[in-house]
């Protein structure tokens, strides 16, 4: 049993994404930039999890751990394959998705944007183009017009700032930025175009005209969707990283906030929410980021459960709405980490609660291992495994620890009502 209590309300979720897990996304500029040479994708995502047909499974698997929310995008590629032309099949999918959502209990959190677009849009300037921000708001618009009556939460954009928070991290090397630039000059030759851009590999020097062209599409894909339905929640999700600063590391740690998280967070005040999605925690000190002590997690960095209350509140603390935690997880091949880490973590954002910081629900990414964008099929952070052969999803241990801390924060919520 839990010592600390969660809203009525709370929203117990699994957060995915469409290119990563539904497989054959050939409009879009992703799958163009897979099967570019050279490319800076370890992998092309091929079938990715079979998603698109195995949707019922996934949600009721989603249903089955206790949940009460599910967040998936809409993949513009689909439904606007070519520019102008629009698939009535995809829309009639999404809608299904939703539907089915609502058939299973689940609230549908739907992300209009999770970093790719169709080939042609990368091929006309991508979200730099002046038409990129009106262009969105239409797709924005015709996906409210079919089902936006029924959806609980939109997320215009997936994590707009992921760039600058690898910049600014140094998570790439060098190399990485080099082959970045190869790979998308290559593209714009196999497209016959004069350049070509995509959401999530942004070359260093385009951060701050991709920031602007970003909050412009978010501000105008707000407007269209408040538009369809004024009461809609509506936000936008951001990577952050839980900023702690030892004696003398304060101005660097304010830097990287500054660099990496202001601009987005007072951009949410003019929001119903903030996104949040935290993986981990970075320690400034005088002289530069210190390596934590303990175990580590996938991505080398220590493991740190208090991560996403620290995360949680520096973003309500800036933006003053709400807090939507969009994504929350592990890298890590060894599962016993994940499950040992979820529930701490949920516990430490109940504390946080506790304090008055409001948080509208939790979403862990994610349903089930997936293609992880440039680190292909190497990188795990599902809560089930996927057979690459059979598409077969087997829960995982992690699964049974978030249904077991759902089910006590639940219950405790029930138990408070008797």
């Amino acid at each position: 049993m839990t010592h600390h209590t969660l809203p009525d309300g709370f929203l117990w979720g699994v957060a995915t994404a469409g290119h990563q897990n539904e497989g054959d996304n050939t409009a879009s500029d992703t799958w163009f930039l897979e099967h570019t040479t050279p490319s800076l994708f370890r992998e092309p995502s091929g079938p990715a999890c079979r998603g698109y047909e195995r949707w019922e499974t996934d949600l009721d698997l989603a249903a089955g751990l206790g949940l009460n929310a599910f967040r998936f995008s809409v993949e513009w590629a689909r439904v606007e394959p070519e520019r102008g032309i629009v698939s009535a099949e995809a829309l009639d999918h999404y809608e299904q998705m939703v539907d089915g959502c609502l058939a299973r209990g689940l609230a549908p959190l739907i992300t209009f944007n999770h970093f790719t677009a169709p080939h042609w849009f990368a091929a006309a300037g991508s979200w730099t183009a002046a038409d990129a921000a009106a262009r969105f708001a239409d797709q924005c618009d015709r996906v409210m017009a079919r089902f936006g009556d029924r959806i609980a939460y939109a997320v215009t954009l997936n994590e707009p700032n992921l760039e600058q928070l690898l910049q600014e991290g140094a998570k790439l090397p060098p190399e990485a930025e080099a082959l970045k630039n190869e790979m998308l000059a290559a593209a714009a030759r196999a497209a016959g175009t004069a350049g070509y851009a995509s959401a999530n590999v942004i070359p260093a020097e385009r951060q701050d005209e991709f920031q602007e062209a970003f909050t412009r599409a978010h501000r105008t894909a707000r407007e269209a969707i408040k538009a369809r339905r004024g009461d809609l929640p509506v936000g936008v999700s951001i990577a952050i990283a839980d900023e702690v600063a030892l004696p003398g590391g304060e101005e660097r740690r304010d830097a990287k906030r500054a660099a990496v998280y202001d601009h987005w967070l007072r951009e949410a005040r003019q929001d119903d929410f903030i996104g949040v999605q935290n993986y981990e925690r970075v320690v400034h000190g005088p002289e530069g980021e210190v390596e934590a002590d303990g175990e580590r997690n996938g991505m080398g960095t220590a493991i740190a459960p208090g991560s996403l209350a620290g995360a949680v509140r520096y973003a309500h603390q800036v933006a003053g709405v709400p807090v939507l935690v969009t994504e929350h997880g592990m890298q890590t091949a060894d599962d016993t980490q994940r499950a040992a880490f979820v529930p701490a973590a949920v516990h430490a954002l109940a504390a946080e609660v506790d304090t008055g910081t409001p948080v509208l629900g939790y979403c862990h990414w994610t349903l089930m291992d997936n293609f992880e964008w440039i680190f292909g099929y190497g990188a795990q952070l599902g809560l089930h495994e996927v057979d690459r052969v059979t598409f077969q999803r087997r829960p995982k241990p992690s699964a049974t620890a978030y249904a077991d801390v759902v089910r006590a924060y639940r219950g405790t919520l029930a138990d408070s009502r008797n």
